[in-house]
């Protein structure tokens, strides 16, 4: 029935599509559901036909006579332009885009937005060049020759740095004994930086080349709490520092257990 539904005077098409509409509450298997899909493809083809045959009263845009109105708004005069037809392109006055433009505002209230037509340009990857990987191959060689020494000097530094560090701890050690040497020196106390975690494992790590090389001892009071205390100010501390008389241990301390 193409015929009888592509008809004006046909109500033909929208019966159909209620009758489809019917059907489809009533749909349960692939196949008719497949047959559903068919039938609004071949429905909406047929709309589009119907719709193209309709006749309205409306004019249909003609580019040739909005040209001929643009022209006129810019304060063209087409009579003078065919007696100068031998200046092509240069007959438009310097404000004709000025009154396109100044009419054209009255119909945008604002700018339209940015938005990407068919996605984001994709950019071709650059080809490398043969002169800049020689550069690099150059800097690389000149790098492998003066990095060890560099690397040597701040070995130095940092090792010198960390040895006047832990002197300088010993020193206090040893003075805040010898100040008061009936009160143990608690461990925590002594290492821990109440204004930085930071400091604080810097402490400890320090503490541990004085119990490492036996210039300072660690061992827990009646409390089971942990003291520090210089090895010289014990008596027969040379008989316990022979090979294996030293014992060390890892001690962690999280960031909650400091605060």
């Amino acid at each position: 029935n193409r015929e009888e539904i592509l008809s004006s005077k046909s109500n033909r098409l929208t019966e159909a599509l209620e009758e489809a509409n019917k059907l489809f509450e009533k749909v349960c298997r692939a196949r008719e559901a497949a047959l559903d899909a068919q039938f609004l493809v071949l429905a909406s083809n047929l709309g589009k036909e119907k719709a193209n045959e309709l006749h309205s009263e409306m004019t249909s845009f003609d580019s040739a006579t909005f040209a001929e109105d643009l022209l006129t708004l810019m304060g063209i005069n087409r009579t003078e332009i065919e007696e100068n037809d031998s200046e092509p392109g240069g007959f438009l006055p310097r404000d004709a885009w000025q009154k396109v433009g100044e009419e054209a505002l009255k119909y945008f209230r604002r700018a339209p937005t940015f938005h990407y037509m068919l996605g984001s340009f994709k950019s071709d990857p650059p080809e490398a060049k043969q002169r800049i990987e020689r550069q690099k191959k150059a800097s690389r060689g000149e790098a492998k020759q003066i990095m060890p020494a560099q690397l040597k000097k701040m070995e130095e530094s940092h090792e010198e740095a960390t040895e006047k560090e832990v002197e300088r701890i010993l020193g206090i050690l040893q003075t805040l004994f010898e100040n008061d040497p009936d009160t143990p020196i608690s461990f925590f106390d002594f290492v821990i930086d109440p204004n930085s975690f930071a400091r604080t494992v810097e402490n400890m790590f320090h503490v541990s080349f004085l119990i490492r090389d036996g210039l300072a001892e660690i061992r827990l009071d009646d409390d089971k709490l942990p003291i520090i205390e210089p090895t010289k100010s014990r008596k027969g501390v040379e008989e316990n520092q022979g090979p294996g008389a030293r014992k060390q241990v890892v001690m962690s301390l999280t960031q909650e257990e400091w605060k």
